[in-house]
């Protein structure tokens, strides 16, 4: 998601549950072991995007552009799963046929692993959005990184029952070229985005619509929430704007890989 401040708190709630989970020996020693893929050591292997398959290395370079070219678009949900709006966010995809990218918390993703079984058994893809959304990871070492970036891993690929996330994106964009480089080795190409809805700032459903409309035209990516707060306006927007989109002639998709 966008780098922001402001209205946040939900934030420290996951970075005092993440602190918990970093304490324990499995996640450092899975961690560690996996950060080796970087400097040229073989990494660990684990389940691949499907489950059964090895890990392959992708591009290291963040992406934007859409599976579906030209008038293709991506949308990519932050911040969850949420009990109380990814539900009601997978309804409104099912409802219009679109297939997006849920940017998944690790901490979340291990406290409803039923609702990321949900988005796989749906036909979404999983993206890594580090264990505890720290925005300010381009600050941190790169251990700390690999940290944020692998446990999230682990806990979203456990959480869905084998598939692994096929993207990773830095919380507020603070990528570095050592985390994006770790993520590719990973198979987990690095994930930017075109058009910020602001919708975390509760703008107005009207607001959110208004956004879409205007930027779209800078690129295929939308960026929405599905968690961290009231996420009705979110709800209502996709609602408006999945079949506008689709009248205008475009075609959902997924970032390229």
């Amino acid at each position: 998601m966008a780098r922001h401040s402001g209205g946040r708190g939900w934030y420290g709630k996951v970075l005092g549950a993440a602190l918990g989970v970093t304490l324990l020996a499995t996640g450092a020693s899975v961690w560690t072991a996996q950060a080796g893929a970087v400097d040229g050591s073989s990494p660990k292997t684990t389940a691949s995007a499907k489950p059964g398959g090895a890990v392959k290395p992708v591009a290291v370079t963040i992406v934007h552009a859409s599976d579906k070219g030209a008038r293709g678009v991506n949308i990519t949900i932050d911040d969850g799963p949420d009990p109380d709006w990814t539900p009601q966010v997978l309804d409104v995809l099912r409802e219009y046929g679109v297939k997006a990218t849920f940017c998944m918390v690790g901490t979340q993703a291990q406290a409803y692993p039923d609702l990321v079984k949900q988005v796989v058994a749906d036909g979404h893809r999983l993206c890594d959005h580090s264990v505890s959304h720290d925005t300010t990871m381009d600050k941190k070492s790169q251990a700390y990184q690999s940290q944020q970036i692998l446990d999230a891993e682990r806990m979203i690929t456990e959480a869905s029952g084998g598939v692994r996330p096929m993207y990773y994106r830095a919380p507020g964009g603070a990528f570095t070229p050592y985390s994006r480089k770790l993520a590719a080795s990973r198979g987990m190409r690095p994930l930017g985005w075109n058009v910020d809805t602001k919708d975390f700032e509760r703008p107005g459903t009207d607001a959110i619509v208004a956004t879409v409309e205007r930027e779209l035209p800078n690129g295929p990516t939308l960026l929405f929430h599905d968690a961290g707060g009231d996420r009705s306006q979110t709800v209502e927007a996709l609602r408006r704007i999945l079949p506008e989109l689709k009248q205008q002639g475009y075609s959902f998709g997924f970032p390229v890989r």
